[in-house]
């Protein structure tokens, strides 16, 4: 089943529950999670009583079949993500997840606009501002980072891509003054955040526009940094890395109107390499939809193509592909 059919699947069962019970599911999800599955609720005019039978089942089915309880739960969740990721993904996750800090403060900036956000932590120190974005998802970070002026983006950047961690000691302090400002809003080691990784994937998704001036700027204090960084990011050219198992995984995901728009500016070994894991009638067909597609904003293409590269990252989070980075090398 797609993410697509599987979020259609969630709006219909919580649309079965009623107000007061939907409600609280919602208090266990992200704000990214509230978001997409509000909308997919919206979206969803009517249904067939068979269609709510069916979700239903299944859903008491997989409720049935998760509902033994394990004795250690630490233990479980590190075997767990140790056999679906590896031991280094694993690793990174552990931390954030059995540490048990109290982040509440940090967590309530995942809530807020990245306009909101980008003032609050205008006139904050660099390193105070990294220790913060960090802790967000990556695409939120970047879409904080635009609304900062340039010299305050790449001293951010930097700090994030020399941080080793951070302290406990310090995460506490952090987050409660985080609670204290936005009025409502411990551990016993080092959390795992920041690094080279992190500012990758963060310059990731600052499009080509600004990507440029803020690894120019790591460049000039730490030329090996902003190599290694480089080596970590992967970016949409590099689609060309994947074998044909993992852009067939990626089709399978991706809307095709979102594909021919991110193809529009695409190098043709790239559409070429695409088009050749399609069927043939399927990539006859495609092949005359991109070349029918007129002019488009620079900032459009680059839109649909990061929704292409979060695609693909998911997949390798999930496992499911293999993703080759800035260097032949090295995989993930």
């Amino acid at each position: 089943m797609s993410a697509k059919e599987s979020l259609q699947d969630a709006a219909v069962l919580m649309m079965s529950l009623g107000e007061e019970e939907a409600s609280q599911v919602f208090k266990h999800l992200s704000p990214k999670e509230v978001q997409k599955l509000g909308e997919a609720i919206a979206k969803t005019k009517s249904m067939s009583r068979e269609r709510v039978d069916l979700v239903v089942a299944r859903f008491t089915a997989i409720a049935e079949a998760q509902s033994l309880m394990v004795s250690d739960t630490g233990d479980y969740v590190r075997s767990v993500l140790k056999r679906a990721l590896g031991e280094d993904k694993a690793a990174l996750l552990l931390d954030r997840i059995l540490s048990g800090d109290d982040t509440s403060g940090i967590e309530s900036l995942k809530w807020m606009d990245p306009p909101a956000v980008a003032e609050l932590l205008r006139n904050e120190h660099p390193q105070i501002v990294a220790a913060i974005l960090v802790h967000v998802d990556f695409d939120q970070a970047a879409a904080i980072l635009k609304f900062f002026s340039e010299r305050q983006r790449n001293e951010v950047m930097l700090r994030i891509a020399t941080m080793e961690g951070i302290q406990p000691a310090a995460l506490k302090d952090l987050n409660e003054v985080l609670f204290k400002t936005l009025a409502g809003a411990e551990g016993t080691r080092k959390n795992s955040l920041g690094g080279v990784k992190t500012a990758a994937e963060m310059i990731n998704q600052l499009g080509t526009a600004l990507e440029g001036t803020v690894i120019e700027a790591i460049r000039i204090y730490d030329p090996e940094l902003a190599q290694k960084i480089m080596d970590k990011m992967f970016v949409f050219d590099d689609l060309l890395k994947l074998d044909d198992r993992a852009i067939q995984a990626m089709l399978k995901e991706v809307p095709t109107d979102t594909l021919i728009a991110a193809l529009k500016a695409a190098p043709t070994q790239l559409k070429e390499k695409i088009i050749s894991n399609m069927s043939t009638r399927a990539g006859e067909s495609f092949r005359e939809d991109l070349d029918s597609r007129g002019p488009m904003r620079l900032s459009e293409v680059e839109a649909n193509q990061k929704e292409i590269l979060k695609v693909v990252r998911r997949l390798a989070d999930e496992g499911l592909i293999v993703i080759a980075t800035g260097s032949d090398e090295e995989m993930i």
